[in-house]
């Protein structure tokens, strides 16, 4: 079944509006919020992993948004250091909850992306009914000041990772209280010619039955 083009949009954001793409699934409670790689190194929300982890949420009928962080694209600002950019991403979630008035949230995120997605989960009244970290940066950020988390999490390990070490993630999440992890044997950072099991294994992961 085909379904409705993403819609470019520009969203309020805290120092000005942030570039994004909102696709609208009728009838959906549900929205997906997925968050882009380090803005100082090329990720914005056009990056393929991103793209792979929207097309999974909204291929099981769900709302989705992905957006340009504060500096990236045509989004306002500056780069922020990762707190500017957890308080675009708890804005972007505010934004969509009430424009589509739906009660449910995804939160995905890749590399960068995903140590905003874990501090933005953590700043939220309430858990996300899903949290979803592909090869979250847990060196180059302060992710440690996160533990522990509030709520469950997934969090996939592409195992040849060469940006984000396997190692440093198995250390510092392995036996946390609510955190899972999903090893990907064989796959980099950027899940090259793997994005059809990465867009399955999300699809398990939302569904609840991964």
């Amino acid at each position: 079944m085909s379904r409705p083009l993403e819609e470019r949009i520009t969203i309020p954001g805290p120092v000005g509006g942030l570039e994004a793409l909102l696709h609208r699934e009728p009838g959906a409670d549900t929205v997906a919020v997925i968050c882009h790689p380090h803005p100082l190194h090329g990720g914005a929300m056009q990056n393929k992993v991103v793209h792979t982890l929207q097309r999974a949420a909204r291929d099981l009928g769900v709302h989705t948004l992905r957006f340009n962080f504060r500096g990236v694209g045509k989004s306002a600002g500056d780069y922020a250091d990762g707190a500017g950019e957890t308080e675009d991403c708890l804005a972007a979630i505010a934004w969509v909850q009430a424009e589509l008035q739906v009660s449910r949230l995804w939160l995905l995120g890749f590399s960068f992306g995903g140590f905003v997605a874990a501090a933005a989960a953590s700043g939220l009244a309430a858990w996300p009914q899903r949290l979803l970290l592909v090869a979250p940066s847990v060196e180059r950020m302060p992710f440690a000041d996160l533990l522990p988390l509030a709520g469950p999490a997934t969090v996939f390990v592409p195992e040849a990772d060469d940006v984000v070490s396997p190692v440093a993630v198995r250390h510092l999440l392995s036996g946390e209280p609510g955190v899972q992890l999903q090893e990907f044997a064989g796959a980099g950072h950027f899940f090259h010619g793997q994005l059809v099991e990465l867009k399955a294994a999300a699809q398990a992961m939302l569904q609840g039955t991964g």
